[in-house]
């Protein structure tokens, strides 16, 4: 990425594109430049749609240049933008990084994307994942493992690893992901990014191809909390097309307003940063066993920090999170065995080619077209659905889904938000995970009550380890309080310079792209 924009966020970008200084066409070859240059040692992306988004360049900065009232009051116009591939993209390739779904080409858009477009967003390319979304390393894409920009001996976490490092890498000014319990935060604290789940049902989910649909949300990836304020101002609101996105989200407030900024992404100069009369809950007792001293001291450390902007802190009680892990993973395998039961080979995709009938089409194709992960999921999810299995886990899941969503609303009523780290530990090296799965599994301990509850969460760079990998911490808010926790991590970094910091991609002579698949 040419080395004027590379450190510049979404917000920053788009404001000196509206003004003249830059051009989209220049801020989107700056990037697939920067691809070209990284992606052969990072393999962020399963799709690089080159041809297309200069095209969008063009007609963006053709449109700007005409005054075109939408574009110039967007904090987007112009920004190039990467799309976790498990999001529909007409006429680009979704994959959800698996061999089943072949070349599918969606003939729709996502209810994000359309929303995207009309802000005046560059899609440069569809990022690589866990198949369907399953697994927190980004390992067990069909397409290759991604690497850490930070240590390309280490995962980028997942399962949207592929945004989180192409963010981190410069292969993007910023992009979306989807989380089902951590698959934005964990990648983002592992990528040294900023991440944000929001609350269930603020964005809507029509597009994204279903892991879990009760836990599933999709958020943005970015530098700086005000960009995903700014791609939260865009893609947030009721959908009609998505049953359980929420009705009258855009009446509770800006999401740019929240982090100081203007409608348009511009600042406003009398933001302050205060935290006055906000109350923060440290688990401190939950934070004794299983936490890398590392990650632990950062996290107290950012507790001290936000104390000095005048929030308040509270210790907190969170022995529900004994409970999260084993609720989570019944609850998140039902689900993807039922959603998984479409991927048959019938109607789009790969179709095994040698077989007699059609119980053995559906037999083979399943079986060659899903990876090891995924039917290890699917196998979970079908037993605790089965017959006689039901009540003893999945109905006993979703009931300890309720207790713990209850025991946050007791939470919020002595704080107004959590601090938590985002991981145990920092980003682990590659094939450790996939050789011991239950420490995979562990990894997700402090990400995955949030999406139990519904809750937002934002992870932010908060301090780096003894060997220079970056630390994330996340903030956990009261259902429908995105704002409030973009607005204490907005605050963190404006007094810290952890988000600013990058890993120094250094230019691959030998690699050559990918072109438009």
């Amino acid at each position: 990425m040419d080395s004027s924009i590379m450190p510049m966020t979404a917000l920053d970008l788009s404001q000196q594109i509206k003004e003249g200084k830059f051009t989209a066409i220049e801020a989107t070859k700056s990037v697939l430049n920067q691809i070209k240059a990284a992606e052969k040692s990072i393999n962020a992306y399963i799709t690089v749609c080159e041809e297309t988004a200069l095209n969008r360049a063009v007609e963006i900065q053709q449109k700007l240049e005409a005054g075109d009232k939408t574009l110039l009051a967007s904090p987007l116009a112009g920004v190039p933008m990467a799309i976790k591939d498990n999001i529909c993209t007409k006429g680009i390739k979704t994959s959800c990084a698996s061999k089943i779904l072949g070349d599918f080409q969606p003939f729709y858009n996502g209810t994000v994307i359309e929303r995207l477009k009309a802000a005046g967003v560059v899609i440069i390319g569809k990022t690589n994942m866990d198949e369907f979304a399953m697994g927190s390393t980004t390992e067990t894409s069909y397409y290759g493992e991604t690497k850490n920009p930070w240590d390309l001996g280490r995962v980028p976490g997942g399962s949207s690893g592929g945004s989180a490092a192409a963010v981190a890498a410069g292969e993007a000014v910023c992009a979306l992901g989807s989380d089902t319990g951590g698959s934005i935060r964990q990648p983002a604290a592992y990528c040294g990014v900023t991440g944000l789940k929001p609350t269930y049902g603020m964005v809507s989910r029509y597009g994204l191809i279903a892991y879990a649909s009760s836990l599933d949300q999709i958020g943005p990836i970015g530098r700086r909390v005000e960009d995903c304020a700014a791609i939260m101002e865009v893609i947030s609101g009721w959908d009609e097309l998505d049953g359980t996105s929420l009705p009258d989200i855009k009446s509770k407030g800006s999401f740019l307003q929240a982090v100081g900024c203007k409608a348009d992404g511009s600042r406003e100069k009398d933001f302050s940063g205060e935290l006055r009369g906000i109350r923060i809950g440290i688990p401190e007792t939950t934070l004794k066993k299983g936490v890398d001293e590392d990650v632990r001291e950062a996290l107290f450390t950012m507790a001290e920090q936000l104390k000095t902007q005048g929030a308040e802190l509270c210790p907190v009680s969170m022995d529900f999170l004994d409970y999260v892990l084993p609720a989570y993973y019944i609850i998140a395998a039902a689900e993807a065995s039922s959603n998984l039961s479409r991927f048959d080979g019938v109607r789009y995709g790969y179709r095994a080619t040698e077989y007699e009938d059609l119980t053995q089409m559906y037999e083979r194709t399943r079986g060659q077209g899903f990876g090891r992960e995924v039917k290890k999921r699917i196998l979970l999810g079908t037993f605790a659905l089965s017959a006689g299995y039901y009540d003893a886990y999945y109905k006993k899941a979703l009931q300890a889904k309720a207790v713990i969503k209850e025991a946050f609303d007791r939470l919020f009523q002595g704080c107004d938000c959590l601090l938590l780290p985002a991981a145990p530990s920092t980003a682990p090296k590659l094939g450790e995970s996939l050789t011991d799965p239950l420490k995979m599994y562990l990894s997700d301990i402090f990400t995955v009550s949030a999406n139990l509850a519904g809750l937002p969460a934002l992870s932010l760079p908060s301090g780096f380890d003894r060997q220079g990998m970056p630390i994330g911490t996340q903030i956990i808010g009261p259902a429908l309080g995105d704002r409030l926790v973009l607005k204490v991590g907005h605050s963190f970094q404006k007094i810290t310079d952890y988000h600013q910091k990058s890993p120094g991609i250094k230019e691959d002579k030998q690699a050559q792209g990918k072109g438009e698949q």
